[in-house]
């Protein structure tokens, strides 16, 4: 025995080695489409001394029978109840096993049991999983990763899926997990396979090899064992191996070239691993039903010395149909052993096996030595794996460590990289000039809204309808009838399984909905299932414009519709051949149109926990000293919305009649001075682009009435930067009241008449003719001089915001508020920004306001909160505009994007660029046209780390937004701090919208490198 020991120990002569962990491929990764390489050794069987030396110790105190149960992995469920997991204790202590295959259970459950079992275990554990697609595959509160299908129409950035394995490595070291049996390298070229399918990367024996090596590499390099599979080939069958044993046709010379090459490529890369399958493959051995795990042909002579593999050769589950079917446990056991097996995976009757074992060594059918190596082998994978200095998994914070943001990152990389475009007629994706469309979104299969749909209406508005096989004939019929009326019908089909035996969760009715929405010629069509259920949808080839996500989950359904809105881009492949109409390889390139895209502030290069933590603690602080009663904070980075929550409630109580509700996302504010930079401003730049107004100009030039006043001669330039001499505000309101408060003659009646149809509130209403009265006034105020001749004085005028909504309608021949939504903000899907919401929105959509005890005594809600905007009909360039953070973040957006957005140029970049500059910084004046920007003497709103080039406005109702093109953000916080009085500037002095603003700089910084 020493004799052979030594013999043993040459044999695996080691090198010293270190395993640390990588997101960066190994830099010895091979080329697929090369000619043959000489294997490489398994890296388990290159051990320090240390390791070697634990190996060699544990190895020369196992009797031959701990030997041999060296060999034997068990199933382990971590979802069973105590006697089960007595009975497995038992077994495990009883025959001192080498390891155990989990499959059902959570990570905490599992996590005790394997501490139980490595705690009663004189020799650690082995621990394996089959988890394909990440932990999830097999337990709940953990990380799913995509299919393999999946990942196949990735193309060009193998490394995503490199880094897929090595956090996949992380997660099973966190979990006491030494071996994933993974990745799949079967090439599935039969789209009626009912086992692999979306299991295999695709066709193409080339990507197949290309994705799994990544894939292998990535969980190699950070210290797991793998396990490729399922040997020799289990890609082109039409049985299930679970059930029953699949026989392959192929001839040799068809396996070397398509089944074996992944598999020879991986061998020849150092792959520590192979699970052999449960095939027939008459080819390679004749014997009739012996099923390949249990065949000397093809796990000794083609995988060992063919193949020259040197690594763990595991079985595939003994208790599956395919074994079982003729051999009986046990006896299996002993036949693969025999065959060349070097771990027996899920042995149903370990005494038994062990027993049949042990009976083929006395009968000279297996060799003490040959087993004696195979465990030694099993031992050194074991040190690799850091057994050799094992401790028992920590509880603590284990399900957090196993769901990183950093998984949620690489999930959302790895599905974005993967959509493909199957058809795309006329280039309609993406979506463009969303004026022109009117938009419907069918769920097929949903009853309920969708997280697809929810994501479209994030960027234009979007009418919802369900489709459903339990609906009724004439519930579809009327679905089918409001449908006549849309352009554009964007189809979602949720198919909930994706497995072939299920008929991939389509309902009997589901092919049919989607045939006759595709008839009408608007449809595009996005299939949220297994790619091969596209030759089961007939009429299909009719839809506008096809989208292929291959799976239904949280990632595609939001990325889909970021794509059809050119948020982001497309160039997946299909990895295989569906029928003659959708073949391996097609897919159209989309280009990203730079519309907002919505993800995690990671995507960036900021900490989500740092971000959130800071904006969470002022604005709850905000809240608890009821400077607001509630906010909505949208924060964007390189056009990417990182940042979106709601805080708080509308109103603080029902004191007022209102209902306390939560505060959401898609509440419309009143947005007070934002206004002027959100309707005034950016009408502005769109005339002096079309050379249709100067700034350098005159008043008069644009207000004939203008000529003989004491604002003919003053420059727009001036009056945008509030140095003109314009009074800062009028009261207007107050000139009609009298002494005793009532109202003057023809000024307010208390119902509407023809005289007096200017609804002010539900109770008053301002005579027809008095805004005319108002304008008067601004142009018959005094001017203010300067304090220094010759050198302006800054003070800030609302004045002549009131006057734009006129020369714009003189220029252009169109009502402001209209002209707004043509040019701006229905080109720009900035579908909520209005005036006067109440015409188009419930009121439980709107925040309330103040409840105004001066002047209209009543409480302001969905009416413009400012006295002067609500007289002139609640519409002015300086306040009235209404809605939600999101819309309000397009038109900046577009600003940080140089006047485009969506593919579609709105206002000049130069024109821009003038009118976010400063126009008078040698005066102090930090007033660009129209826009505020950080301050040089005067105290204004930028966070302190803003940049000369930023710019933005606030808003007196407590609304604020930021552009910043040096730092690439874009920021929005609306708020009421109004409500119920104005005299609640509290959130003035805690600096609420300015430092949560400044978080987003820090949070920046903060993820920006270290500078050499």
């Amino acid at each position: 025995m020493a004799w052979c020991r030594s013999i043993l120990f040459a044999f695996f002569g080691l090198l010293f080695s270190t395993v640390s962990y990588s997101q960066t491929p190994s830099s010895t990764a091979i080329d697929p489409d090369a000619g043959e390489l000489s294997p490489t050794p398994p890296t388990f069987l290159q051990l320090s001394d240390q390791a070697s030396r634990w190996a060699d110790s544990v190895f020369a105190g196992l009797t031959p029978d701990e030997r041999i149960a060296q060999l034997i992995m068990v199933a382990a469920y971590s979802n069973r109840n105590q006697a089960y997991e007595d009975s497995l204790v038992t077994l495990v202590r009883t025959y001192r096993l080498g390891g155990v295959v989990f499959f059902q259970g959570g990570p905490i459950r599992q996590a005790k049991l394997t501490n139980r079992l490595q705690a009663l275990s004189q020799v650690p554990l082995l621990v394996a999983m089959d988890a394909e697609w990440g932990l999830a595959m097999r337990l709940d509160s953990t990380v799913r990763y995509p299919y393999q299908m999946t990942l196949g129409a990735i193309q060009g950035h193998d490394e995503l899926i490199y880094r897929m394995g090595a956090n996949l490595a992380r997660q099973f070291h966190r979990l006491g997990v030494h071996v994933n049996f993974a990745p799949s390298v079967d090439v599935n070229n039969n789209p009626n396979n009912p086992v692999i399918n979306f299991r295999s990367f695709g066709e193409d024996k080339f990507t197949v090899t290309r994705k799994a090596l990544a894939y292998l590499r990535g969980m190699e390099d950070n210290g797991l064992l793998t396990s490729i599979k399922h040997f020799p080939g289990h890609g082109d069958t039409g049985t299930d191996s679970h059930y029953d044993l699949p026989v392959i046709t192929k001839s040799r010379k068809e396996l070397d070239s398509l089944e074996l090459y992944p598999f020879r490529q991986l061998i020849n890369s150092g792959a520590s691993g192979v699970m052999v399958a449960h095939l027939s493959i008459p080819a390679l051995d004749s014997t009739r039903n012996r099923p390949s795990t249990l065949s000397p042909a093809i796990v000794s002579n083609l995988l060992r010395d063919q193949l020259g593999f040197r690594g763990l050769i595991f079985s595939d589950a003994m208790n599956m149909k395919g074994v079982t079917k003729y051999f009986p446990s046990g006896q299996a056991d002993r036949l693969g052993l025999e065959a060349g097996m070097d771990v027996l995976e899920f042995t149903e009757d370990v005494p038994k096996a062990i027993a049949q074992i042990k009976q083929a060594v006395s009968e000279g059918r297996l060799s003490q030595a040959s087993l004696d190596a195979r465990c030694l082998k099993v031992l050194r994978a074991k040190a690799w794996a850091g057994l050799n200095k094992y401790k028992p998994i920590v509880l603590d914070n284990l399900v957090r460590d196993l769901n990183r943001v950093q998984d949620d990152l690489l999930n959302r990389q790895l599905t974005e990289a993967s959509l493909t475009v199957v058809r795309n007629d006329m280039n309609l994706l993406p979506l463009q000039q969303l004026d022109t469309l009117r938009i419907a979104s069918v769920a097929v299969e949903s009853d309920v809204p969708t997280a697809f749909q929810r994501m479209l209406g994030n960027y234009t508005q979007v009418d919802h309808f369900f489709l459903t096989s339990k609906m009724d004939a004439a519930s579809i019929a009327k679905v089918r009838d409001t449908l006549q009326t849309y352009n554009l019908i964007l189809v979602d089909v949720h198919l909930n399984n994706i497995r072939p035996a299920a008929r991939y969760g389509m309902q009997p009715k589901t092919a049919g909905f989607v045939n006759d929405l595709t008839a009408t010629g608007k449809a595009v069509v996005t299939v949220f299932g297994n790619v091969y259920t596209l030759s089961k949808l007939p009429g299909l080839e009719k839809a506008r414009a096809i989208v292929m996500p291959y799976q239904l989950t949280n990632y595609t359904e939001e990325l889909s519709a970021q794509l059809i809105f050119g948020a982001i881009g497309a160039d997946g492949k299909l990895p295989v051949t569906v029928d003659s109409t959708y073949r391996s390889g097609d897919g159209v390139t989309i280009r990203s149109l730079g519309r907002l895209k919505y993800t995690i502030p990671e995507e960036v290069g900021i900490d989500s926990r740092f971000l959130t933590r800071q904006v969470d603690s002022l604005v709850s602080v905000a809240i608890s000293q009821k400077a607001i009663p509630g906010c909505v904070v949208q924060m964007a980075k390189d056009g990417k919305v990182i940042f979106r929550k709601a805080y708080g409630s509308q109103v603080y109580d029902a004191s007022l009649g209102v209902a306390p509700r939560s505060t959401r996302l898609d509440d419309l504010y009143d947005m007070a001075s934002v206004t002027k930079i959100s309707t005034s401003t950016p009408a502005l730049m769109r005339l002096v682009d079309e050379k249709k107004f100067n700034v350098d100009g005159k008043m008069a030039d644009y207000l004939p009435s203008y000529k003989n006043s004491n604002k003919a001669n003053l420059t727009w330039r001036n009056v945008l930067t509030h140095q003109a001499g314009l009074k800062a505000w009028i009261p207007f309101w107050r000139d009609t009241k009298n002494p005793d408060g009532t109202y003057k003659p023809r000024t307010f009646e208390k119902e509407y008449s023809r005289r007096f149809p200017i609804e002010v509130t539900d109770s008053l209403f301002e005579y027809r003719g008095y805004p005319k009265e108002i304008f008067d006034q601004i142009r018959e105020s005094p001017l203010t001089p300067p304090k220094v001749p010759g050198v302006p004085e800054y003070v800030y005028s609302d004045l002549s915001f009131y006057l734009y909504p006129q020369i714009v309608k003189r220029l252009t021949g169109v009502e402001f508020e209209e002209y707004l939504k043509k040019t701006f903000y229905r080109p720009l899907g900035a579908t909520t920004l209005t005036y006067n919401p109440r015409r188009f929105y419930a009121l439980d959509r709107i925040v309330p306001t103040e409840y105004d005890s001066l002047f209209r005594e009543t409480l302001i809600w969905g009416r413009v909160h400012d006295e002067g905007a609500a007289m002139l009909g609640g519409l002015s360039g300086h306040a009235g505009l209404f809605g939600t953070a999101n819309d309000l973040m397009k038109l900046v957006e577009m600003y940080r994007q140089n006047g485009s957005y969506g593919g579609q140029l709105f206002i000049s970049p130069q024109t821009l660029r003038e009118f976010t500059s400063y126009q008078f910084p040698r005066f102090g004046n930090r007033r660009g046209l129209g826009f505020e920007k950080p301050s040089f003497k005067f105290t204004g709103n930028a966070p302190r780390s803003a940049s000369p080039a930023s710019f933005g406005h606030s808003g007196f109702t407590g609304t604020f937004t930021w552009v910043d093109p040096a730092y690439n953000l874009t920021y929005v916080f609306l708020s009421n701090r109004v409500y119920p009085t104005r005299n609640n500037n509290r959130i003035s002095e805690l600096n609420t919208r300015t430092n949560v603003a400044e978080a987003l700089y820090q949070a920046i910084q903060r993820g920006m490198p270290t500078a050499p």
